[in-house]
C-alpha cells in the first residue's frame, strides 16, 4: 500500500490540484467523508461545498467545488466538478456581490438557491484557507 494518497482535483476546464495528500475532507449529499490511506473504494455525490486536502508537507489546499463527484480506490483519489475554485483564486468582494444578488433573487429564480449556496461555499473556503 501507498504511504500517501494520490489526489486529483479536476474541474471541467482544467486539473486545479493534483499531487500527495495524507488526507481529504469533502461533503457528500450524504455528509462528511474524511479520506485516508486505507479508505475503503466509494464513489459518491458531492454537494456545492468546501474541499480540503492535507498535503504531505502539512499545508491545506482549500477549495470550493460546485457539486460534483468523489471517487475513492487504491489510495487515489477523484474530485470531479464542474466548477472548482482554490480558495486563493476567490475574489471575495465579487463572490459576496454574487451572494447578495443571489439572496435576493430567492422565490423569483429557481437556480438562485443553488447560486446562493455556491457563492456560500466559495466564502467558506476562504475563511478555511485562512
Amino acid at each position: 500500500m501507498a504511504e500517501n494518497l494520490t489526489v486529483s482535483l479536476v474541474a471541467a476546464d482544467r486539473t486545479v490540484w493534483s499531487g500527495e495528500a495524507t488526507m481529504v475532507i469533502a461533503r457528500t449529499v450524504e455528509g462528511d467523508v474524511g479520506v485516508l490511506r486505507g479508505h475503503a473504494p466509494m464513489l459518491s455525490l458531492l454537494t456545492d461545498a468546501v474541499v480540503e486536502i492535507a498535503e504531505v508537507d502539512g499545508d491545506v489546499v482549500v477549495a470550493a467545488v460546485d457539486g460534483g463527484f468523489l471517487s475513492v480506490a487504491a489510495d487515489r483519489v477523484s474530485i470531479l466538478s464542474e466548477r472548482a475554485v482554490l480558495a486563493s483564486e476567490v475574489d471575495v468582494d465579487q463572490t459576496r456581490a454574487e451572494l447578495d444578488e443571489a439572496r435576493g433573487l430567492i422565490g423569483s429564480e429557481d437556480e438562485a438557491e443553488r447560486r446562493v449556496r455556491r457563492a456560500e461555499a466559495r466564502i467558506r473556503a476562504v475563511e478555511r484557507a485562512r
